[in-house]
């Protein structure tokens, strides 16, 4: 098979195959959360992953046959992979047709030897150099790979290990980069089914390339702890996670002792004189 027809294979299996569990999703999410204006010119973000990668071929889709129109630049930073790892983006990117822009940092050298929060302090560099290097592209938004699994994970990551419940945005106005803003286009989309989408085309893609999860005493993190705790979740009620994540659509202030907005602490104390129900 040439890299022309698995390229147009690749496609159609998206709009085809997969139209419901991964097309559909897709375009929901960019209708529901209002995510794309005519004009906007969004960098998609490609880490080099499976995730990013069905989102650059769900948007160069959306962008050759939507009514509205958009552009779309393909950005991948280099954080520091092995020439194996970053020989592989560059071959699934020639394979799919993804016309990427590769920049360099040394953003794994800088967080290497960091015993506090590395995994933070790389996530917010890398978002920094993301931000920066789709301005110079002329974007005035950067789309990122996380999906439906990475909402309802980081939901119940934040109440076990953060004492707050809070997730992951569909979209974010950036603070530090004026006129520039953050979108997730498969948040309704299921880890499962970018798998399956994988498996079908044959086709593999980085895992992670990170070098602290090439330690192997951090295969037992709280991602992965999260991970399993969904999947016997799902064993005892299969909407577990569904249901988590439609909660986190229907929250009631009423019925939550506190809340914040703004960096502003709230109680239900505040309104309780105005307040009566039955129990």
């Amino acid at each position: 098979m040439s890299e022309l027809t698995k390229q147009l294979a690749v496609e159609r299996s998206i709009i085809k195959k997969y139209k419901k569990p991964i097309w559909n999703r897709f375009i929901g999410a960019c209708k529901d959360y209002q995510m794309i204006a005519p004009g906007d010119v969004i960098a998609v973000c490609i880490s080099g992953g499976k995730d990013s990668f069905l989102l650059a071929k769900c948007m160069q889709n959306l962008q050759r046959y939507s009514e509205v129109p958009f552009e779309v630049r393909f950005l991948c930073m280099d954080p520091g992979y092995r020439p194996e790892n970053r020989a592989l983006i560059e071959k699934n990117a020639a394979l799919l047709g993804i016309p990427l822009t590769i920049f360099e940092t040394d953003i794994f050298d800088s967080v290497y030897h960091v015993e506090k929060s590395p995994c933070y302090l790389c996530a917010r560099m890398r978002r920094g150099h993301l931000y920066k290097n789709a301005q110079a592209l002329g974007c005035n938004k950067i789309a990122l790979g996380h999906h439906f699994n990475d909402m309802v994970e980081t939901a119940l990551m934040s109440m076990m290990w953060g004492a707050e419940l809070k997730t992951m945005m569909p979209k974010l106005k950036s603070q530090n980069y004026e006129g520039m803003e953050l979108l997730r286009p498969l948040y309704y989309v299921r880890e499962d089914d970018i798998l399956a989408w994988k498996r079908y085309n044959g086709l593999e893609f980085l895992q992670c390339a990170c070098r602290f999860t090439e330690r192997e005493e951090e295969h037992a993190g709280a991602r992965a702890a999260t991970k399993q705790l969904v999947r016997h979740l799902r064993e005892i009620n299969p909407q577990a996670d569904y249901n988590i994540f439609q909660s986190l659509h229907h929250v009631n202030l009423n019925m939550l002792p506190g809340w914040q907005k703004n960096g502003e602490t709230h109680s239900f104390l505040e309104e309780y004189s105005e307040f009566c129900q039955d129990i």
